[in-house]
């Protein structure tokens, strides 16, 4: 069922600490122990925003109810894990991160808005392709957007005894 009386806006830098806390909760909404979430979290995630703002054009997204923001995603120039041998035309990957909604207001279509506001930024600041990595109960969502699996794979290191 489609949202009601959302307002979508680009969010400012006033916005950044719920921002953050939205990044949190993704990680506890997601399962991952408190214990190896760091204390520093949300002074981490301010300070990486105000970096990735003026290195990486970053821009952050929201939904908002009632004058309350209920839902965040952020998006950026993709740095990614290789030197960057290739022409900007060619591949210049913009990078989708965060996309959280609050519990009461999922199944509405907020994520997907907030997708496609980050999308058309990425386009606007050249970017070729957008990638993210998603939590297992997101992936549908990410799928119907046209979002695809790749060949991305992982091996947990830590269950691998060190010989």
């Amino acid at each position: 069922m489609p949202a009601t009386n959302i307002n979508y806006r680009q969010a400012s830098i006033e916005d950044d600490s719920t921002h953050a806390k939205h990044f949190y909760q993704l990680w506890q909404d997601n399962e991952v122990p408190l214990e190896n979430i760091i204390s520093e979290c949300l002074d981490v995630t301010l300070q990486f925003i105000h970096g990735a703002r003026q290195e990486l054009s970053y821009q952050a997204f929201i939904a908002e109810s009632e004058g309350k923001i209920i839902a965040s995603t952020g998006c950026q120039v993709f740095t990614g894990l290789y030197p960057h041998i290739l022409t900007n035309g060619n591949r210049r990957y913009g990078y989708i991160s965060g996309v959280y909604v609050e519990s009461n207001h999922r199944n509405q279509g907020i994520a997907k808005q907030l997708i496609g506001m980050s999308i058309r930024h990425l386009k606007t600041i050249g970017s070729t392709k957008a990638i993210l990595h998603a939590f297992p109960l997101s992936k549908p969502v990410y799928s119907s957007l046209g979002f695809s699996h790749k060949n991305e794979m992982g091996l947990d290191l830590s269950l691998i005894p060190l010989k």
